[in-house]
């Protein structure tokens, strides 16, 4: 790793901390903000698209905060701030989920309307959902789980039963996004479905609304 890059991850490591240890003394969930995202890259749609492949190995490195908001950006972020639309596609513009960003300092919950952090748990939880996805070691060595859950209720309260199919497909949507979003990033990544729901809920400390969905395990490949 060049030291330019041992600097970026020292910031974010630092900050994020930092977020954790506030997150400890306050009974209310300390926000970290996060950079603005680019809205152009290096890489295109096609050459994404054409490049991603599943990756299981990943060296156990910090991703930096630009890395984390691009990633949470292209998840939930808001596109049209005047009608609160979002990156994905989502039935009835209810937006039925929530994302969890599992890193090795604590797991953050992602707040698309502020594009912020909020602590969650602090400490590393990546081994208890690692056994809760039956021991997958990528989940354990990524440099972020990004774990997707939903609340039905806001999509079926409107489309009924339906919804639920409803839900399951934007999970989707989400998870390509994230997928194509890591690729252009250069970094590693690998959708775990494996998981055992109702350990994840609890090694995450999951409110009990949010029902985990899908595991989108991103980190940095083997050098």
């Amino acid at each position: 790793m060049h030291w330019q890059q041992i600097m970026a991850a020292g910031v974010v490591v630092g900050a994020l901390l930092a977020a954790v240890r506030c997150a400890g003394t306050s009974p209310q969930r300390q926000a970290v903000p996060l950079p603005e995202p680019k809205l152009k890259g290096a890489v295109s749609l096609e050459e994404a698209l054409a490049r991603r492949r599943s990756s299981r190995s990943f060296v156990d490195r910090p991703l930096t905060l630009d890395q984390l908001s691009q990633l949470a950006w292209s998840a939930q972020g808001i596109t049209d701030k005047r009608r609160g639309l979002r990156t994905a596609p989502s039935a009835g513009a209810l937006y039925p989920l929530e994302l969890y960003f599992v890193t090795r300092d604590a797991a953050y919950h992602y707040v698309p309307a502020d594009h912020r952090f909020e602590v969650h748990r602090a400490g590393d939880l990546r081994p208890g959902l690692a056994e809760a996805a039956l021991g997958q070691q990528c989940v354990r060595d990524a440099g972020v789980d990004v774990v997707i859950c939903a609340v039905f209720s806001r999509t079926t309260g409107k489309y009924g039963n339906r919804g639920k199919m409803y839900v399951h497909m934007e999970a989707g949507h989400v998870g390509q996004n994230l997928l194509l979003e890591a690729t252009a990033l250069g970094l590693g990544h690998v959708p775990v479905g494996a998981f055992r729901d109702g350990e994840v809920s609890k090694a995450l400390d999951l409110p009990a609304q949010h029902e985990p969905l899908y595991i989108i395990s991103i980190g940095h490949r083997p050098d």
